[in-house]
This record gives C-alpha cells, structure tokens and sequence, in this order.
C-alpha cells in the first residue's frame, strides 16, 4: 500500500498499475496529482447570465479568479472554498454550475449543434447535460438517460435550476430502445474514478477506507459495463456521425482497450481531437493517437475522452 505523508492510501495494486502503464516518472507525477487539492471551478450557465455579469459579481465581492483558453465560461477561483460559492446568490439562482475543469472537456469536443438529437447515456447529475443545453441554446433534442432513480431526481432538479429543456429517460442505457437514433452521443461513462482520487479528502471521510473501496474488481465491473455501453451507444448513433467516450479515469483497460475492441468491429474510426487550448492541457500519452487522457494536478481531474464517429 502506498502512504503518503497525511496516512491516505492509494492501493497497491493501482500504484502499480500505472506504474506498468506510464512509467515511474510519469506515475509519480500522477500519485502527486492525487495529494494535490483542487482549485474550486465552475461553468457559467449561459442560459440566465452572461459571462460579463458574472465576473462583475466576482469582483465586487473580491473573488479573484483565472480563465482558461480553452472556454470562455470557465472560471477558476484563487481564493474561495466551493461552500463560499455555494452561499452566492449566482449559485443558487442556477447561474453558474460548479464542474471540474476536465469533465466540461467531453461536451466542448463533442460539439453539440442546435437542432440535433443529442443523447446523454449516464447523466446525473446533469453538469454536462445542462453544459450541452446551454450550448445549445435549448435548441437541441436532448435525451439524458439515468438508471438510478435517485440520482434521476438529482438530474431533473438540476436540469430545473438551470433552465435546460431535456428530456429525462430513468431506464438503463444498455437497454434503450433500438427504435431510437441519435445525431450525437455523449457516453460520459461509468468508472472506477481513478483520475479523480484526491487524497487529502481523507480529512473530511470523503475519500475514506479508500483501499477498501478502491479495488481490482471495481475496476473489472467498470470494464464490463463500459464495453457493453459503448457497443450500445455505436448501435443508437446515426451512420456517419459521431460521438464522445469519456471517462475520469487514467486507466487504459477502461480507455483505449474500451476503444480499440470496438474499433475492431471495424463500422467505427477515431476522429482526431481538435479543441482549442488543447496545449494547455496538463496530457498524459495514450495508447490511441487522436484521443487525449488528462493527468491530475492542482486543476484538473484525471480524464480520457474520445471522439468517434460511426462508418
């Protein structure tokens, strides 16, 4: 077991694992990504405000922040705690969403067009769901499918909060209709969370007994569900147009092994990642040229995502 100097610990089996993948010095930067604290960041949701009135609210109440090249809603604070942001009225009134940096990336890449059949496979709790809404300007035919049915209840309050005209399906994606078809997909699919282990969440039991939680068949069962999704997902999308895979994991047996044994059905290809400020991006290597995995640091979750579109 791996410790760090707080008594968190990363299992050992997953130290060693990207240890085989990237390795050491690579996977030493990735286990320091892990003890490294998160700024706060959030998302404007450009359906109730603009990204001017915003910044007029952060500055008048000393709120410091940075943007990234790479989107101009994207807001990272200096000097405030996600609870700060959570008193603010712009939180509460739904005009801005708190999201990780790296999970606006699948949306952004995905390139969602006003008019389109867009589904979500796994949703909740809607950050990229209402993402695409508002990049849609609601003028998209958003389908956001959830299985849980909890977590069905957290994604239409949120979709509600944010003025995002979606249609919810609580059903398990793997079990869509075949009637349905898609211009767009995005599977944001579920994982074993390997790029979003933050250690220092010790201290607030958030990422507690992570050693037992943490283990090689959680990441099995991802596997076998993200095989079976993206198979589903290929099947739904529209012939010759395309989709984004993206999980928030570093782990090539739940990217690109997922990727490449649906390529080999041969009725996909890669589309090579074109995004704006993508240099800026802190990029682990990858086993898929076109694709892109984002290693963990200060600002990011770690992240994999690929575009794909359907032969």
């Amino acid at each position: 077991m791996n410790t760090d100097s707080k008594g968190s610990k990363i299992p050992t089996f997953l130290k060693e694992m990207i240890e085989e993948q990237y390795g050491k010095p690579i996977a030493e930067k990735i286990l320091e990504g892990y003890q490294t604290k998160r700024n706060t960041t959030f998302r404007v949701n450009t359906l109730k405000s603009e990204v001017a009135e915003i910044e007029d609210i952060l500055k008048e109440n000393d709120i410091e922040y940075e943007k990234v090249e790479w989107s101009n809603t994207a807001f990272i604070l200096k000097n405030v705690s996600e609870k700060e942001i959570r008193n603010l009225e712009i939180y509460q009134e739904g005009k801005i969403y708190l999201q990780s940096l790296s999970s606006m990336l699948p949306p952004i890449i995905l390139q969602p067009k006003e008019g389109a059949d867009i589904l979500d496979m796994a949703a909740a709790p809607g950050g990229k769901t209402t993402q695409i809404a508002a990049m849609t300007n609601n003028k998209a035919n958003i389908t956001a499918c959830e299985i849980n049915k909890i977590r069905a209840e957290r994604l239409q309050y949120n979709l509600e909060k944010q003025e995002a005209k979606v249609y919810v399906m609580t059903q398990d994606a793997r079990k869509i209709d075949d009637f349905f078809s898609f211009d767009q997909i995005l599977l944001d699919s579920p994982c074993s969370g390997s790029g979003t282990i933050q250690l220092h969440w010790q201290d607030d039991k958030r990422n507690h007994k992570l050693e037992e939680t943490f283990t090689e068949k959680l990441v099995q069962k991802s596997v076998e569900t993200q095989t079976t999704l993206l198979k589903k997902a290929i099947h739904l999308l529209k012939q010759g147009k395309e989709m984004v895979y993206s999980t928030c994991s570093i782990l090539a047996n739940e990217n690109e092994d997922i990727v490449q044994n649906m390529l080999k059905q041969g009725n996909a290809e890669i589309v090579p990642i074109e995004c704006k400020g993508i240099d800026q991006l802190p990029l682990l290597p990858t086993k898929i040229k076109g694709t892109l995995c984002v290693c963990p640091n200060q600002l990011y979750e770690g992240f994999f995502i690929a575009k794909i579109k359907k032969l």
